[in-house]
């Protein structure tokens, strides 16, 4: 039996909530039986949840490292989730030390293990922000104490989109957010996806979404690669287009990775 991450303030441990299910997927120990149950009962539709967070979070790793390459400093990363293995400080100040982040997420939970996302370099700087993503205006302005909006960011909304439920909603936050940046900064997206191909079964996802909620978790939807690719519309898409989060520029192999449900993009604002 894993051991229990010790209750907080505010936490309600009766119903599963997507990120510490997450963190269960990816291996960690702050999640509830709830938590577990719930992950286990997606698993049985969906045997390559799992590794889809993984490759969410590798993806992560690409991303950032292509963002620091090409110049950017500066990140604001909403959704944060739960601290895990090479959060976007520490792969972005790993090459750049002086590398700036601001954390958003509205998980209690999140808020608690806040400290261990600020352990930042003598050079950069980490700040964290408890909010709601659709809240942009205290967003903006919480992360510009840290960032400078006059330059380049690399705004990081991954794995979060797909709890705004409607689609107008969610193309209106990621608007927002993109009228705040200077030219040269880069939208990265992460969602989970419905695409039905030879890898991946659409209807088995739409099952596990349906799961979740019935049992009281955190609200979700998947949506198309044609969905998710309208999302970043305000951007010029960079190849390889909106893919699967393990065949975004993948590292070299001998193989390809296969299709996982979560599906991903990265554009510039030019």
């Amino acid at each position: 039996m894993p051991n229990e991450p010790r209750p907080v303030p505010d936490i309600d441990t009766s119903v599963p909530h997507s990120a510490r299910v997450w963190d269960y997927w990816l291996g960690g120990k702050d999640n509830y039986p709830v938590d577990r149950e719930a992950g286990d009962a997606v698993l049985r539709l969906l045997p390559g949840i799992a590794a889809s967070a993984k490759h969410d979070r590798a993806f992560l790793g690409r991303a950032v490292r292509f963002l620091v390459s090409n110049g950017i400093r500066q990140f604001l990363d909403l959704g944060t989730g739960l601290p895990t293995v090479d959060n976007t400080h520490e792969v972005a100040q790993r090459v750049a030390p002086s590398s700036r982040i601001v954390y958003v997420d509205n998980d209690p939970l999140v808020l608690a293990h806040a400290r261990a996302l600020l352990t930042s370099t003598a050079e950069g700087a980490c700040d964290y922000i408890e909010a709601d993503i659709r809240d942009t205006g205290p967003v903006l302005t919480g992360a510009a104490r840290t960032l400078d909006f006059q330059q380049p960011v690399g705004l990081m909304l991954l794995g979060v989109l797909n709890h705004i439920l409607d689609d107008e909603e969610a193309q209106s936050i990621v608007t927002e957010l993109l009228e705040a940046l200077a030219p040269g900064s880069y939208l990265v997206i992460s969602h989970t996806c419905d695409a039905t191909t030879d890898e991946l079964d659409g209807e088995a996802m739409r099952q596990a979404v349906r799961e979740v909620m019935e049992r009281g978790g955190t609200p979700i939807c998947a949506r198309s690669p044609e969905q998710i690719e309208r999302l970043l519309s305000g951007t010029r898409l960079l190849e390889p287009g909106v893919v699967s989060c393990s065949r975004w520029r993948p590292d070299p192999s001998p193989w390809q990775e296969p299709e996982v449900p979560h599906f991903c993009g990265v554009g510039a604002l030019d």
